[in-house]
């Protein structure tokens, strides 16, 4: 089955809890066996949501019948009423084989209209005995239900053609590799010369996003997997470009090291030059399954980088747990540093622990030349912001505070 047509039938666990609801509560209230909503598709009936106990072998969730075997096409009609309290009073709903196959007794049906004016199906009650207590107050109060699994049903199909919307955006920006890599020098304070470059996504494709909706938009449709590898793959493109001992750092998200395509994809990649960036926000549950995907590769030369150290809690998890040979300090601690003995004194303590595990430290967005100096008295010794290089779509070859000097 198709992507979209798939996604079509993929209601919230909550939209559906309020429609099955909305069935039992008017079957209760009107004393009959079977409630249900239905979808018109493509000239048959399908039965969407079923409130039937005890009788899924009449009818159940899936099944499905031609229009004109049921009811329905009749009641839109105006060949047969909305309410009937006794089939057998009518020949056009007596006469149809579904009304013994089913058992059809007493029937109530009212059609579910969307906002565009068009049917989309049915919401029905019937039982297996006539009922001559039925009247225009039940069919009413029914249709309060109808209403409201009519509100359901629409909101699920916006959000349905948004996601339809998403992901084919997405295709064409994988199938047109309507993206770029800008690369950020990742500066030796020491030499002041770029060590290596982070790998930055940036999206050409219409309408404009940050990098960051475009990566969340991907995941929400399943194809951040997708999106990642091929953005790495551009990105370590033009490593050979670099000096042998500098180095192309990308981000990757959990999800992604968890497929079954990441392993495949950089085994292929030359490990030894590449640092791999797992953001402070992302979430790992289990530590232990990580480190085995990722031991292999680190053996044969793959670096790796815990960012946003200092943002939270986790980064301090990540670094424990999965011992990087990289941590980067985050721009809010690097930020003012040179006035702030706090700031100081965490990069002091990272810096403490970096050393007892032969880590090295990566401060952040380093903006003014009293940050790069205070950094530098502290111990740090690789760093990356705008006041050594912005990011760029051709590889710096010297950075901006030797341009500067």
């Amino acid at each position: 089955m198709e992507f979209a047509t798939t996604m079509l039938h993929q209601q919230s666990a909550s939209s559906r809890q309020t429609i099955m609801s909305s069935l039992s509560a008017i079957r209760k209230h009107l004393g009959m066996s079977v409630a249900y909503v239905s979808e018109f598709v493509n000239g048959r009936t399908l039965f969407r949501y079923v409130d039937a106990p005890g009788l899924s072998h009449l009818i159940k969730e899936g099944d499905m019948y031609d229009a004109d075997e049921l009811y329905c096409l009749n009641i839109l009609d105006g060949k047969l009423p909305e309410l009937i309290p006794n089939t057998e009073l009518f020949q056009a709903a007596s006469s149809m084989p579904i009304t013994q196959t089913l058992r059809i007794g007493s029937h109530l049906s009212i059609p579910i209209y969307l906002n565009d004016g068009e049917p989309y199906g049915m919401f029905c009650c019937f039982g297996p005995n006539p009922n001559h207590s039925l009247n225009h107050r039940d069919l009413e109060t029914m249709r309060l239900f109808v209403n409201l699994a009519a509100q359901q049903i629409q909101s699920d199909m916006e959000q349905t053609l948004q996601m339809r919307e998403k992901r084919s955006r997405i295709m064409e920006t994988l199938e047109t590799s309507a993206f770029a890599i800008a690369y950020q020098p990742i500066v030796d304070l020491g030499g002041m010369h770029p060590s290596g470059y982070e790998a930055l996504c940036r999206f050409s494709a219409e309408p404009y996003r940050t990098p960051d909706v475009w990566f969340n938009e991907a995941a929400e449709v399943g194809l951040s997997v997708e999106l990642e590898l091929a953005a790495i793959r551009e990105a370590v493109g033009i490593i050979d470009t670099l000096d042998p001992e500098q180095y192309i750092s990308v981000n990757v998200s959990p999800a992604t090291m968890l497929s079954a395509h990441f392993v495949d994809t950089f085994s292929r990649l030359p490990l030894s030059r590449i640092v791999l960036e797992l953001t402070e926000h992302a979430v790992i549950d289990d530590y232990e399954q990580f480190t085995k995907i990722l031991s292999p590769l680190r053996r044969r030369g793959l670096r790796l980088a815990v960012d946003d150290a200092g943002a939270g809690h986790s980064s301090l998890r990540h670094i424990v747990q999965l011992s990087p040979d990289y941590v980067k300090v985050d721009m809010s601690l690097t930020r003012n540093v040179d006035s702030d003995l706090a700031r100081r004194a965490l990069i002091g303590a990272l810096l403490f622990y970096t050393r007892e595990t032969s880590a090295q430290i990566i401060a952040e967005g380093i903006e003014t030349q009293a940050e790069l100096q205070t950094l530098k008295l502290l111990g740090v010794r690789r760093g990356q912001g705008y006041l050594l290089g912005r990011p760029s779509q051709t590889i710096a070859k010297e950075i901006n505070i030797l341009r500067a000097s």
